[in-house]
């Protein structure tokens, strides 16, 4: 068992630290919100840290799951930042979204301190988080990776080294290109299905068993049809990864015109102030235009 940090107790970081301690790690927490540690606290055995850095001291792992570029910045590097509470020889893995770049430059500032560095996004949602079957895509060096990998184990169900350093933040963006488009494709099937007078719930249940079937088709379809989408990830975040993910195609040349226009409706999702709605509701962006024509 080892002693571990874990940093970003959001609806992801929440139930992934609690796997840790539940797996017998001795755990130490730290959120910028301190209530939520207080609930963490209340659930699971551990301790909490009133910085990123105290967290990390002496920790021999250090994960972190975080919104974007300048919050793994902000718990990262600093006075308080993890790196300055780390030991050499420890190491310091980021589950949040970033750009491949900012897990670079992580990385490098490690490798000054003597800190392992791996880049490991995740895929599964929330549900994927609390039941322990989340999908891990990790960048870095192969003998860090054999450090943390058992230890990962314990929230996942695949966790894989898909190349050096920011291959994973690299890998969750082809996650998310795939995601964006799909979610498009069921969303205008369903309202198609809608629009025709089909008996959805059989449409849902026979698609599912032939070659429309995905994870979005199983976990999604049915609450897409009776507009239930105060749950799941939110749109706020997938439009920040589609951002990361555009961003990365300008540089290596990608062409992703679908993506681009499913982040143009998700833009539309935000202006209609579902922020925090799940990303299947662009369902309704096609509902509505079909009720006003606009």
């Amino acid at each position: 068992m080892s002693k571990v940090a874990f940093i970003g107790l959001g609806v992801m970081g929440y139930p992934m630290a609690g796997h840790l301690s539940g797996g017998g790690h001795e755990v130490t927490v730290f959120n910028r919100t301190r209530s939520k540690v207080d609930f963490w606290l209340d659930e699971y055995d551990g301790a909490c840290g009133a910085t990123p850095r105290l967290a990390a001291t002496d920790a021999e792992v250090v994960f972190a799951c975080v919104g974007n570029d300048d919050d793994s910045r902000a718990v990262t590097l600093g006075a308080d930042g993890a790196f300055a509470g780390m030991t050499r020889g420890s190491v310091y893995v980021d589950h949040s979204t970033t750009s491949a770049a900012m897990a670079q430059e992580l990385a490098e500032l490690g490798v000054e301190r003597g800190i392992e560095f791996i880049d490991a996004p995740v895929s599964g949602g929330q549900s994927g988080a609390e039941n322990g079957t989340l999908t891990v895509m990790c960048g870095g060096l192969e003998h860090a990776f054999e450090q943390v990998h058992p230890i990962i184990d314990v929230y996942s169900r695949a966790c894989v080294l898909m190349g050096p350093t920011g291959a994973g933040q690299l890998t969750k963006m082809v996650n998310q290109v795939c995601i964006a488009g799909l979610l498009q494709g069921l969303a205008e099937g369903l309202n198609f299905g809608l629009a025709a007078g089909l008996d959805m719930e059989k449409v849902i249940a026979v698609l599912a068993k032939g070659a429309a079937q995905s994870w979005q088709m199983d976990n999604r379809a049915a609450t897409m049809v009776t507009g239930e989408f105060d749950f799941g990830f939110a749109v706020d975040l997938m439009r920040k990864d589609l951002a990361i993910v555009l961003d990365s195609a300008r540089d290596n040349g990608a062409q992703l015109p679908l993506t681009a226009i499913v982040d143009q409706f998700y833009g539309q999702l935000q202006g209609c102030g579902a922020n925090r709605y799940d990303t299947s509701s662009l369902i309704t962006l096609l509902q509505r235009t079909a009720r006003t024509g606009i």
